[in-house]
């Protein structure tokens, strides 16, 4: 009998085990409570490392919402790894932008350093594969994060946003990058120049890709790929990448011609007078993880 009970035992707590994951928790980082969601993948083996990707909200949504926007939980459930989605403070990034975080002295770095040690410890997250993706303020944020925890973070992917010229953080080391950018966001300028909102004097989408790849020396070598309009939407790709074979450093531009200031293969969350078109002519999540799962920090 002894052993039957402990046969459905073990049933129950794999069936249990085999089930996706999501929670919703909070760590303290400078005498405030910090919240994030945590998608854990189904039948993950708790004995493997896994991948994490944090992936950060716009301006004025959560990480709740996030979770929905940026749906990676169906390409974590196939190749198993670990989402989190944090919310910012007053639905803001401290992006280095003058965005309600910011004004208020809020230290997302600090945050994201510390949410990143907390993963790791407590789900087993692979210390070498943690990624950052991020939209619009969250793409800021994740253009930061890149310049100040290089040293954590293994690859970025940013998606309707860009980086500021005047910002007071800079490259520091070279790491896959990836940026993603509608030729018609009404909110983020392609070509760069002065936004409005939070402001900020931002490179332009090519001239952001060239900042990266001159960091990671691997300005000369560019391949271009053009996607047509299969879906019919009005809107088409360009893909350039620049690459480093010694290092393995590439640097990854998705142009969405006609497209907004939108989550490609996302949803219309807004009206197209007000953010533009949704491309789905690319899948945003799936060109996102195919970049992450191949990026490896070097711990040397």
């Amino acid at each position: 009998m002894r052993n039957v009970a402990l046969l459905i035992f073990s049933i129950i707590t794999l069936s249990i085990s085999a089930q996706p994951k999501q929670k919703k928790e909070q760590i303290m980082v400078d005498g405030i409570a910090r919240e994030f969601i945590v998608y854990v993948p189904q039948l993950a083996n708790i004995s493997d490392k896994l991948p994490v990707i944090i992936s950060l909200h716009g301006r004025l949504g959560t990480g709740e919402g996030m979770m929905n926007f940026a749906d990676f939980k169906p390409i974590a459930d196939k190749e198993k790894f670990i989402i989190v989605c944090p919310s910012g403070i007053d639905k803001s990034w401290n992006d280095g932008r003058e965005t309600p975080a910011h004004k208020k002295g809020i230290n997302d770095v600090k945050f994201i350093d510390q949410l990143i040690t907390y993963i790791l410890n407590t789900y087993h997250g692979d210390d070498r594969r943690v990624y950052v993706t991020g939209m619009s303020n969250g793409g800021f944020m994740a253009s930061r994060l890149a310049c100040e925890l290089s040293n954590r973070i293994a690859a970025i992917a940013v998606v309707g946003a860009s980086m500021d010229k005047n910002m007071d953080y800079h490259p520091v080391k070279s790491l896959p990058v990836m940026y993603i950018q509608g030729t018609k966001d009404p909110l983020v300028p392609y070509n760069g120049g002065t936004m409005k909102g939070a402001g900020g004097d931002i490179y332009s989408h090519t001239d952001v890709l060239k900042l990266w790849a001159v960091m990671g020396h691997c300005q000369d070598n560019l391949d271009y790929t053009n996607m047509p309009d299969n879906a019919n939407d009005g809107t088409s790709i360009k893909k350039e990448q620049y690459s480093n074979a010694a290092t393995g450093v590439r640097v990854v531009g998705y142009t969405v011609i006609d497209g907004g200031h939108t989550w490609p293969g996302g949803t219309q969350y807004l009206p197209k007078f007000i953010v533009g078109t949704v491309s789905h002519n690319l899948n945003a999540c799936e060109a996102i993880w195919a970049f992450f799962k191949d990026c490896r920090l070097d711990k040397n």
